[in-house]
């Protein structure tokens, strides 16, 4: 992709996904995680939490494939890791969107002893709420999150909020159990022809695919993982 200005780094896209791995050794049950989620194969990079609202929101299944293996790929990434029996663990993103604005906001959590209720309307409330001081929105932060998402909707300038959250509880055995929630961005819009193409070498070894003898014939793809994992 050719950067010409700061428009060509903002999102057309973006994706909700989580996940959750086990395994003897921490980094490769966050692997485990990444793979249940379905972007273990980006070298994924981590940013923070503007949405901007030219940004579209798809599903998991259509946008995991538009990724390719070692893609540079930005994401706002929440995670949690523990070793301990039966230990709750929690990682969130939540999202509010404003009715005008030029960008909402993307919040992270990662915890513990949270179920998947309470970290939802945590991180609502976090995008929620940094939206509203950003739009000058009243609201009574000692009241609880149910009632301010009625102020900020009632405003008419916060016009939705959601949340993606993956919760676990450490194996009895004592493995690491790694759980993750990932907002993905899509930077390459498929309809202006600026996707990823094919280089040379991969249109030589497709070619060459094709001409193979069917008893010499590679497997087909197994199922991706992007089918194991939830949308918000």
């Amino acid at each position: 992709m050719q950067l010409n200005n700061g428009h060509d780094m903002v999102p057309k896209e973006v994706f909700f996904t989580k996940g959750v791995g086990r395994h003897i050794h921490k980094l490769q049950s966050f692997e485990l995680a990444l793979r249940d989620a379905g972007i273990e194969r980006q070298n994924l990079v981590r940013v923070s939490s503007i949405y901007p609202t030219c940004c579209k929101i798809i599903p998991v299944r259509e946008g995991q494939p538009k990724l390719v293996p070692g893609q540079i790929t930005f994401v706002v990434l929440a995670e949690a890791a523990t070793d301990e029996p039966n230990r709750l663990i929690c990682a969130g993103i939540g999202l509010a969107i404003p009715r005008s604005h030029a960008y909402g906001y993307i919040a992270e959590h990662h915890g513990y002893g949270m179920s998947e209720k309470k970290t939802e309307d945590l991180v609502e409330d976090l995008a929620a709420t940094m939206l509203a001081t950003t739009l000058n929105v009243p609201f009574d932060a000692d009241k609880a999150w149910d009632e301010r998402e009625q102020e900020f909707k009632l405003s008419g300038e916060i016009v939705k909020t959601r949340a993606i959250v993956q919760t676990a509880e450490g194996d009895k055995a004592g493995l690491w159990t790694s759980v993750i929630a990932a907002a993905v961005f899509i930077l390459d819009d498929p309809k202006n022809g600026n996707g990823h193409k094919p280089t040379a070498a991969a249109a030589v070894a497709t070619s060459a695919a094709e001409k193979t003898p069917s008893d010499h014939k590679t497997p087909s793809d197994h199922k991706t993982p992007s089918d194991r994992v939830g949308v918000i």
